[in-house]
């Protein structure tokens, strides 16, 4: 297929930061197979269908709101829902909400049995995320999931994505873990010691990985981060190699 034809999938990723000082998140290796294999990269991957038509089942935002933060005219909210059943699938981790309105985080060892079966379930494609939020009553936490940049590969690449990148603060209770058949490894480190893994050639990351990393290794602590990323702070500008590498400019910075 050539660069002119092929088609761009649309994906999302999520960067999983735990609270406090230094900033520090959480990356998988790929395994060595696929279109990008062996890469360090944050929990993500393409959109499904059962994406979408969620709004009632995500707490603090609904597709008008996600599509005017991302520019698009409708069908936003299916990139938060992505992002969320992608962390979950990749990394064990799920941002939801109960019935009460309380964070999930498993009750006792038969409950977390229980959504490790889930998520096994849903990495093998055997199960579709609103079938287990209407099973367990929850609800996605789209609202503690902040939109932070966007990247389209560019038409060089092997495969080419139409990437939203989110940023979240990991939830108490829970444990970030990779799946075990999705990755080789998962690991909480931070911004610079991931940068300087791949300078000393020990990790492989594209474009857009090495860019949010050098964004989050600016910040002392999550807490400065995420406030810049509320305020639509933490991107500056773009400059012309981040738009060779296909890095977009979001609809909140000022055209030039």
């Amino acid at each position: 297929m050539s660069t002119q034809t092929k088609a761009i999938r649309k994906a999302a990723t999520l960067l999983l930061v735990k609270p406090g000082r230094p900033v520090e998140v959480f990356m998988l290796q790929r395994p060595g197979r696929g279109t990008f294999p062996n890469l360090h990269v944050f929990p993500g991957g393409k959109v499904d269908a059962a994406d979408e038509g969620l709004d009632h089942r995500c707490r603090g935002l609904d597709d008008v709101g996600a599509s005017r933060t991302l520019g698009l005219e409708r069908g936003g909210l299916r990139y938060w829902v992505t992002a969320i059943r992608e962390c979950f699938e990749e990394c064990g981790v799920l941002l939801a909400y109960r019935a009460d309105l309380s964070l999930f985080t498993a009750a006792d060892a038969d409950e977390a049995a229980r959504f490790d079966d889930y998520r096994n379930s849903l990495a093998a494609g055997d199960l579709h995320l609103p079938a287990m939020l209407e099973r367990e009553s929850l609800y996605l936490a789209t609202d503690r999931v902040r939109y932070f940049s966007h990247w389209i590969t560019p038409p060089s690449a092997p495969a080419r994505f139409d990437t939203r990148f989110f940023i979240t603060e990991m939830p108490p209770g829970q444990q970030a873990v990779g799946h075990r058949h999705e990755t080789v490894s998962g690991s909480w480190v931070t911004a610079s010691q991931a940068l300087a893994h791949h300078e000393a050639e020990r990790w492989q990351m594209i474009h857009p990985t090495l860019t949010t990393l050098a964004t989050v290794a600016r910040y002392p602590d999550a807490e400065t981060l995420l406030h810049d990323v509320d305020a639509r702070r933490h991107i500056r500008d773009i400059d012309a190699n981040q738009s060779e590498q296909g890095m977009q400019r979001p609809a909140f910075l000022s055209r030039p």
